[in-house]
């Protein structure tokens, strides 16, 4: 990278903490309990764990909520939470941060979606996962939830900069989509879209960002070489008729394709061996929406979103990434 390029993408940077950033979608509780392996139970062949810690960590859309805020973006939440200790604890954490939480609304029926991790290890060892439990919900949103984030969004998107949507299949109901896409293009906002399950759901967004698991599979095939990559995102482009598609795969990096038919595959930035990619995907998106904002071009943010996501995947745990860091990176690659 020349000094040029490289200062260029530090001025973006130096931008995010002037922009606003709206992110819809669900947000998850990662909760994490922790212990120390102590025997083998006599009951079943499983392992004892001596209880040490617990906490609470936001997950999912939350997490795309706080790796805005550790980019130094102004973020804006809207989803739901249960009416639970996981909800009132991500209520909590993000208040902690002074995030505005008025978007975040009550579901007095379904719980917080949850992902518990239990983490085992010794007393010289680092803990390791060794199973996880899910929490889900199990109704379609309540009609009068779905009208007050319809208000609420229909106030709030013309004083931001950006829409990040986190779609797990939740919160982000069809009715929602099918007014905020004319709506945000109306008044020329971006929007990013990083959908787990649905992502044709979203045609006429700005950006899609699906790993290779979830780009595949929602056209019907398997992306496993470089024919099959450039079909998937090529049919994707057509599909949703968006201006981009930024295919995330692993230690291969990642391919961002436009529509002017340029392709650029980019390589990883660091260690090929990742220490956790836990809510990597999420580091991304969240990225990529700021510099977008900040008026980067696609290539620009992905650039930078690659950066992001060789700092994220070298901690362990749902983590985030702060603008110093991606500078340091810059630096030294």
């Amino acid at each position: 990278m020349n000094d040029n390029k490289r200062e260029q993408l530090k001025k973006i940077l130096n931008n995010f903490n002037k922009k606003k950033i709206l992110v819809l979608g669900d947000l998850i509780g990662d909760e994490y309990i922790y212990g120390k392996t102590t025997r083998i139970s006599r009951e079943a062949p499983v392992l004892i764990l001596k209880f040490e810690s617990r906490e609470v960590i936001l997950g999912g859309g939350a997490n795309s909520v706080n790796n805005i805020w550790s980019l130094g973006g102004k973020v804006f939440p809207v989803g739901v939470v249960g009416k639970d200790n996981i909800g009132s604890s991500l209520l909590q954490i993000m208040k902690d941060k002074k995030i505005n939480t008025a978007g975040v609304f009550i579901d007095k029926i379904d719980p917080t979606i949850t992902k518990t991790r239990i983490m085992a290890g010794g007393y010289h060892t680092a803990k390791q996962q060794v199973i996880r439990v899910d929490k889900e919900i199990s109704n379609k949103l309540s009609r009068s939830i779905e009208d007050k984030i319809l208000n609420f969004l229909k106030i709030k998107i013309p004083q931001i900069n950006a829409i990040l949507i986190s779609d797990y299949g939740g919160v982000v109901t069809p009715r929602i989509i099918k007014w905020l896409i004319p709506y945000a293009k109306k008044l020329n906002k971006p929007v990013v879209v990083d959908s787990r399950f649905r992502v044709l759901d979203f045609k006429g967004v700005s950006l899609v960002t699906p790993n290779e698991t979830e780009a595949g599979p929602s056209l019907g095939i398997k992306i496993k070489d470089k024919q099959s990559l450039l079909y998937a995102g090529e049919k994707l482009l057509s599909d949703l008729g968006c201006k981009g598609v930024l295919i995330t795969r692993g230690k291969e990096g990642m391919s961002l394709f436009e529509k002017d038919g340029k392709v650029i595959h980019i390589p990883i930035v660091g260690s090929d061996e990742p220490v956790d990619v836990t809510g990597a995907g999420d580091t991304v998106a969240s990225c990529i929406t700021l510099a977008l904002a900040s008026g980067a071009s696609f290539r620009d943010a992905a650039y930078l979103s690659n950066y992001a996501a060789g700092q994220v995947v070298m901690k362990r745990g749902t983590a985030v990434v702060t603008v110093g860091e991606i500078s340091d990176c810059l630096e030294s690659n």
